[in-house]
């Protein structure tokens, strides 16, 4: 559990927490709750860009638990779009959504 505020000379630990998580193998993604972070700011998007990063640079990925409303916004704001708990993937449909096709169009 991430709690905060995270001070800037904590990052390059809590980086290298994310890339031995995911260099054992042991999962594709981390989880990270920033449900204790506190009031969301652009220190908290930097750690979550710098967590996202190295997890990507490792293989895998992040994905959020239980980040507050205006994190959420906040993110998106900036254009940062991480994986959240108990969401689906922007590249996989949610469960039993099927995607309309017009008549007459072509098949991807």
């Amino acid at each position: 559990m991430l709690s905060g505020p995270v001070a800037r000379d904590e990052v390059p630990g809590l980086c290298d927490d994310v890339r031995e998580l995911l260099g054992a193998g042991v999962a594709r993604v981390v989880v990270c709750d920033v449900g204790g972070l506190g009031p969301p700011g652009l220190g908290t998007v930097d750690l979550l860009a710098r967590l996202e990063l190295a997890a990507r640079r490792a293989g895998g990925g992040i994905r959020l638990r239980d980040p507050d409303p205006a994190l959420r916004s906040l993110l998106r704001f900036v254009g940062l779009r991480l994986q959240v708990e108990g969401e689906a993937e922007e590249r996989e449909p949610a469960l039993g959504v099927e995607e309309e096709v017009e008549p007459g169009q072509p098949s991807v």
